[in-house]
């Protein structure tokens, strides 16, 4: 009896899904996406379009950490430069989502080159502080924003263009409709993702992460690829401020603060770093874990009438226990657990 896979060809070797049992998992995966925005409540629907907007921008941040090993924790801040670029254009300019995205992205992605700049020269906790320091200073200026843009305050709400209106002409299907959109978008980025870094980029990142010094014997500029990193990180994080922009309808820096940079980080450590799908992990359960607990808090408030003030410190306790516990049990986060199920049904009855 056969136990394992075994390849004959480079082919079938470098191929996303070359088993039947992935190819199964793929399709059942799209059938429930497919079927989920039918059967999901205002609620539910909402909660999904949130986890694919936190997946978009974790996955940008994972090429940064978890495949180039530069640490951020200002992500946040490219996120804003996207939904107040997508957000201006918008009102200003009346150009229509999604047009505006591609003018998010570049945006983002310059002032991440810009910002990126600091890594030639620094590591680890110096260039945590530097990235935080960007995080200030972007905050600033959308604070500031008056001062460069005549007549903006801190928050900008969306005039919907024509064709947006008619997108949204059923306000009560507005989370529906828009669910389509981010997970079409969600989809480009994970296919993106998954193959840039199976290319020479992508290599270049692992290099980069496990070794700069040895990546430079190699061949590879060190400081070239660090750049690369900061900017397409920048760019996806730019995308996913755009949707955000359009999604919520109105864009304030309240929502891009130095904690959603955290709880973002987050997401890595607990789905799994250096791995695009555990970025999507992440996102799912940072996300749905308050949901679950204020649900809970629901369910006992005739019984305990004190437990919707509770509810949001046993939400931070809970954050905080789950980043520690896979901190200690599985650095490598969800995505190393699935990995492990799979294996063990992959290698079995011969599992040794």
């Amino acid at each position: 009896m056969q136990s394992g896979v075994f390849h004959t060809n480079y082919a079938k070797d470098m191929q996303l899904r070359p088993t039947w049992v992935m190819r199964a998992r793929l399709i059942f995966l799209i059938i429930l996406l497919v079927v989920l925005p039918f059967v999901a409540n205002a609620y539910w629907l909402n909660l999904a379009n949130q986890i694919m907007l936190f997946s978009i921008t974790a996955v940008g941040l994972n090429l940064l950490v978890g495949f180039t090993g530069q640490i951020s924790i200002g992500h946040a801040a490219f996120v804003a430069l996207g939904a107040y670029t997508a957000a201006l254009l918008s009102t200003r300019l009346n150009i229509p989502f999604p047009l505006d995205v591609p003018f998010a992205m570049i945006v983002a992605g310059a002032v991440g080159l810009i910002f990126g700049l600091p890594s030639a020269r620094l590591k680890g906790l110096y260039l945590a502080i530097a990235t935080l320091a960007a995080q200030e200073i972007v905050l600033w200026f959308l604070k500031h924003l008056d001062l460069f843009v005549p007549n903006v305050g801190e928050s900008i709400s969306l005039v919907p263009t024509w064709a947006h209106e008619q997108f949204l002409a059923n306000r009560a299907r507005a989370d529906f409709n828009y669910y389509w959109v981010i997970l079409f978008f969600l989809t480009l980025v994970v296919i993106f993702s998954v193959n840039l870094v199976r290319s020479r980029v992508g290599r270049a990142f692992v290099a980069v992460r496990d070794q700069d010094i040895a990546a430079q014997v190699i061949g590879i500029d060190v400081n070239r690829t660090k750049l690369i990193a900061f900017m397409i990180s920048s760019m996806i994080a730019g995308l996913s401020g755009a949707l955000v922009a359009h999604y919520r309808g109105i864009v304030n820096w309240e929502r891009f603060t130095v904690d959603t940079s955290i709880a973002v980080l987050s997401m890595l450590i607990i789905g799994g770093l250096g791995r695009v799908s555990g970025s999507i992990y992440g996102a799912i359960f940072v996300t749905v874990l308050p949901a679950l607990l204020t649900q809970f808090g629901l369910l006992f408030r005739d019984i305990l009438p004190d437990v919707n003030r509770v509810i949001p410190y046993v939400q931070q306790g809970a954050f905080g226990i789950a980043i520690i516990f896979f901190l200690i049990k599985e650095p490598e986060g969800i995505a190393k657990m699935w990995k492990d199920v799979k294996d063990y049904f992959k290698l079995w009855p011969f599992s040794y």
